[in-house]
């Protein structure tokens, strides 16, 4: 056997990938995505559903090339912050490819954000410039940053993107250019993290480069040129930038960009565009199974292979539905975070031996990666169907959070592993369940109930459109499962009805003890249930009672 382990690390349970190494080449994310665009030239790389406004993979070498020197001309230098507050628009991937090319920081922003709020993020941030367009150029003209401006609206007191491009082609290369290193920043997303305010996330071109090559692994050169992927999910957001713009243009395929959700768009665009792969977040695929507008189209049309889920957990009952209605379509899950980038995938090429997960699992782990389950209490590593705290690690993890030492050290420990914060467990075939975050779980009478459970039960409900868990404080049990629950038009069930249909389907001290029938669930761009904001109207609420 050879030596033997010492005990330390016999006690470790660290899971593996399953899947060989795949190497990562030492390249900045630009040059990665855009290798080979030559062959492509005359392709689409971006076309916009609502207008058709399109670029050609030669068109975005050209415009990226273009505006990573004027950029340069403006004065920005490497490891400089550019916050882009754009909604989906097909010019979005050349911005951000542009600003890190040049060896800036994309830190890409909700454009739907109050002003208050693009301050903040382009104060945290040191931002240098801001890019945006015009409908968004008055919630960032106050900051005191220079303003770059897309569309055809001229505005004198800021910079406009078509003259800037033109002014870079004239323009010679007397510029000292600084090599932009593949361990250099490139991107500076914010995310709430595993606590509450939000904070910027330290990415460089390795972390991306890296999350990439895991998890585009499974993808041939069969399917080079091949694929339409839907650009719904909102660029600001990592999986939007990576893992929609920069691993189709990987793959040199095209994105089909939708800057707003609205059904019979959505509907249209994934026909009359041939969309094959189509990222979406569970309350538009709640759409699909349950609007009648649905009807309207012919769905034999569709060219549509598979969707994926990630940021939300889909409900079984949600998925069953959908499978139903739309029986050739695959659907896929996968499970990440902005502090990692992708960590797991469902599906892989089966005829490459890389198999398909178990339904309601997110997947299993990515080549590269490392993971292990945690007791949260004492940090001690658990085996496998023992749920604990997933901890990732490898070359995607963060470099940090910008300018806090804190909550960095709180997150990412010094073996070099990543706290996600969520709760989770691996099975014997390596699938990978995420049960719930752990500030997420309700603690009734020291038993912990996860919303998630519940709201998949609520949305089995033939009633029931829409559903949210959240904690209401209980002086005897500390908290209470109480739902918030949109009933569909004409339902005829009473409060108690529903709470009497989750009692029917649980252990009694997960029972949902307070129901509220609400117009809406609020909703992140991403798909995430805002749960403070219903505990605070429910809070409310039930204090006025």
């Amino acid at each position: 056997m050879g030596t033997p382990i010492p005990c330390s690390e016999q006690e470790e349970h660290i899971f593996r990938s399953r899947h060989p190494a795949v190497p990562v080449p030492d390249i900045t994310l630009p040059d990665f995505v855009l290798q080979d665009a030559e062959l492509y030239a005359d392709e689409v790389a971006f076309v916009e559903a609502a207008t058709g406004k399109t670029f050609t993979y030669a068109e975005v070498v050209r415009d990226t090339r273009r505006f990573a020197k004027a950029l340069r001309s403006l004065g920005l230098r490497k490891g400089h912050v550019v916050v882009v507050a754009l909604p989906n628009v097909a010019e979005y991937g050349i911005v951000a490819l542009g600003i890190m090319a040049a060896g800036g920081v994309f830190s890409g922003a909700n454009p739907t954000a109050h002003e208050s709020e693009l301050k903040k993020q382009a104060e945290a941030a040191d931002a240098k410039l801001i890019v945006t367009n015009d409908l968004n150029y008055g919630k960032v003209k106050g900051l005191g940053l220079p303003v770059i401006v897309l569309g055809e609206v001229r505005i004198s007191t800021a910079v406009n993107w078509n003259e800037l491009l033109d002014a870079a082609d004239r323009a010679g290369d007397t510029l000292a250019y600084e090599e932009v290193l593949q361990s250099d920043l490139c991107a500076l997303p914010f995310s709430s993290g595993t606590t509450g305010m939000s904070k910027g996330v330290m990415l460089t071109h390795r972390n991306l480069v890296a999350n990439l090559c895991s998890s585009l692994f499974s993808v041939g050169p069969e399917m080079m040129g091949q694929v339409a992927t839907l650009g719904l999910i909102p660029f600001f957001h990592i999986y939007g930038i990576t893992g929609i713009c920069c691993a189709t243009l990987r793959n040199k395929g095209k994105v089909v960009v939708m800057g707003r959700f609205e059904l019979r768009t959505f509907l249209n665009a994934l026909i009359t565009q041939e969309v094959s792969f189509a990222p979406i977040v569970p309350p538009i695929i709640l759409a699909l199974v349950k609007n009648p507008i649905v009807e309207e189209f012919d769905l034999s049309k569709l060219k549509l292979k598979a969707i994926m889920t990630a940021a939300a957990p889909l409900a079984p009952e949600l998925l069953t539905a959908f499978e139903n209605k739309f029986p050739g379509v695959q659907v896929q899950e996968a499970y990440g975070l902005t502090e990692h980038s992708c960590i797991t995938l469902t599906h892989g090429d089966p005829s490459k031996g890389h198999g398909i997960a178990k339904k309601n699992s997110v997947g299993f782990l990515l080549p590269n990666l490392e993971i292990k389950f945690i007791n949260p209490e004492n940090g001690q590593s658990l085996p496998e169907n023992t749920p604990g705290e997933i901890c990732v690690r490898s070359q995607c993890v963060m470099q940090g959070y910008y300018n806090n030492k804190e909550e960095t050290a709180r997150t990412i420990d010094a073996d070099g592993w990543l706290h996600t914060g969520d709760i989770g467990y691996i099975d014997n075939d390596g699938d990978i369940f995420i049960v719930d975050r752990i500030k997420e779980l309700i603690k009734y009478k020291g038993f912990q109930v996860a919303p998630a459970e519940l709201e998949a039960i609520l949305l089995a409900h033939p009633s029931v459109e829409d559903a949210a868990v959240v904690p209401l404080p209980d002086e005897e049990a500390g908290e209470i499962p109480a739902a918030c629950v949109v009933m569909s038009k004409g339902a005829k069930e009473s409060e108690e009805d529903i709470m009497e249909f989750v009692a029917s389907n649980v252990a009694h001290y997960k029972k949902v003890r307070v129901v509220q029938f609400v117009d809406s669930i609020p909703k992140s761009p991403s798909g995430k249930i805002m749960r403070r904001l219903l505990k605070e109207k429910m809070g409310t609420r039930s204090k006025a009672s």
